[in-house]
């Protein structure tokens, strides 16, 4: 028998929801029910809202050590609940328990806790002649959050949005919910005021509009595909809304002629792959010298053949499936596209891996003979799918890396970390890596062009929930 969640966190207790109609949650690996979510309704939106502006008045005005006090409490209690959270993540949407722990779990709690201090930047004034300029927050906010690291993007908008003064409501995914019960859970036992935080659960088109419509929401953040994002910003623009969206990708990994080829090439393999490839700013798209083309592909080959795909539970596993059968069918359909344009499939393709009858599987692929007009090359998979594309000239390989609707993640190895930082300023992407440059939550991250626009973590993260007010005195 699955877990049945009738109720909803609204103005500091649990509610009934409103509908009648019961969403599965799916574990992808083995298709079995694990639980089932009532779907949001306008009406429960409404009510959340109406908690939300209602404590926004005294929330906003809290100290700053208290708020403080509530985010450091609020770690506490989530690291209490580390095992389920990636327990729970690992059911939900498949990425390997041992994986999901420091991936899903324990980088954003560590991130979470970094903006307990944040907080205090709310108090810093700026003198500028005998004018002030002071930060305030920007009101109630929707945060409509994605499936693929779920609770990760879930703290970066709820961690600022809390430090700023902001009061909130959170619409996760329909695919990946239960994580985010826990975090309800966790809310209610620290004590934040009634309605600071409010959980509504369901899909897009009822409760993610009803979010981005209502008046009383005075910010949208959202993190998900390009299509879903435009669509968000002309709901939101009729009682212009602030709008805040991570988007899409097509990253690239530009090689150097001198590089460390094989270091360059197992580090985009593994990019790749983490999470089956259901990642925003994986690099995609490897472009690589054509002299040393034929090399790269055959140890990109190896490499992708070496990483162990399997049930999440097990504890060598660097793939699990993806995260729905929805998902897995796209996947497929854009390897077929790949197939049928003429790219040559090196590793992985529609077959399931060898021994797997059940789960939604895609074996680590790669494509070679791949040009930068092609879908693959173009359009984002969000799957195991890694193109190889060559280069004449570092000139075209900077060219082939800009030529994208997307500008969310990039990367450069190079054969010394100094070319590698000039090349990296050519490239038009919210944030680069060289040399295999570690992911870091103290820095920006968001997207250039189609991407989305505004940034989250780091003090970048907090701005995007402050609003600036000038008094001239």
């Amino acid at each position: 028998m699955s877990n049945l969640y009738r109720s909803f966190y609204i103005n500091g207790q649990w509610q009934p929801g409103q509908g009648s109609v019961f969403r599965p949650v799916i574990n992808p690996a083995t298709e079995a029910v694990i639980a089932e979510v009532v779907d949001g309704t306008v009406e429960d939106v409404d009510a959340a809202v109406k908690a939300a502006r209602q404590a926004f008045s005294g929330w906003s005005k809290t100290p700053a050590a208290e708020r403080e006090r509530l985010i450091s409490a609020l770690k506490d209690a989530l690291k209490i609940r580390a095992e389920l959270l990636a327990e729970t993540i690992s059911a939900e949407m498949g990425m390997p328990l041992a994986m999901a722990r420091s991936w899903q779990v324990s980088g954003p709690l560590y991130a979470l806790g970094l903006y307990a201090k944040r907080a205090h930047l709310m108090d810093e004034v700026e003198e500028v002649g005998s004018a002030v300029i002071v930060k305030e927050p920007v009101g109630v906010c929707g945060f409509i959050t994605p499936w693929n690291v779920p609770l990760g993007q879930l703290i970066g908008k709820v961690a600022p949005a809390l430090a700023a003064g902001c009061t909130m409501v959170l619409k996760p995914s329909e695919i990946t919910p239960l994580h985010a019960f826990i975090v309800a859970e966790a809310i209610d036992e620290v004590g934040f005021p009634a309605g600071v935080f409010n959980l509504v659960c369901g899909d897009g088109p009822v409760v993610g509009e009803a979010i981005c419509t209502h008046p009383d929401v005075d910010m949208v953040s959202f993190t998900g595909s390009t299509r879903a994002g435009v669509r968000i910003a002309e709901l939101a623009a009729p009682s212009v809304k602030r709008v805040c969206q991570e988007l899409g990708g097509k990253s690239p990994l530009l090689i150097t002629e001198d590089a460390d080829l094989g270091a360059a090439v197992r580090f985009g393999v593994n990019d790749v792959m983490v999470n089956s490839g259901q990642v925003c700013c994986a690099l995609t798209r490897m472009l690589i010298p054509r002299s040393r083309y034929d090399e790269a592909v055959a140890l990109a080959k190896t490499a992708a053949e070496s990483l162990h795909q399997g049930d999440p539970t097990d504890p060598d596993a660097y793939l699990g499936p993806l995260s729905s059968q929805l998902h897995y069918q796209r996947v497929r359909q854009m390897i077929s596209a790949g197939i049928d344009e003429g790219a040559t499939l090196v590793c992985g393709g529609l077959e399931p891996p060898e021994g797997v009858d059940k789960g939604f599987y895609v074996r680590p692929t790669i494509f070679t003979n791949v040009n930068n007009q092609m879908t693959i090359a173009r359009q984002e998979v969000f799957g195991p799918v890694l193109c190889m594309i060559p280069y004449d000239g570092i000139e075209q390989g900077i060219q082939i890396a800009n030529d994208t609707p997307y500008g969310l993640a990039a990367a450069v190895w190079a054969g010394n970390k100094k070319q590698g930082l000039l090349l990296a300023r050519q490239l038009r992407a919210g944030q680069v890596s060289v040399n295999g440059g570690d992911w870091n939550y103290e820095v920006p991250f968001g997207g250039y062009k189609q991407s989305g626009n505004g940034r989250e973590w780091g003090d970048e993260g907090l701005r995007e929930y402050i609003e600036l007010k000038a008094i001239r005195c």
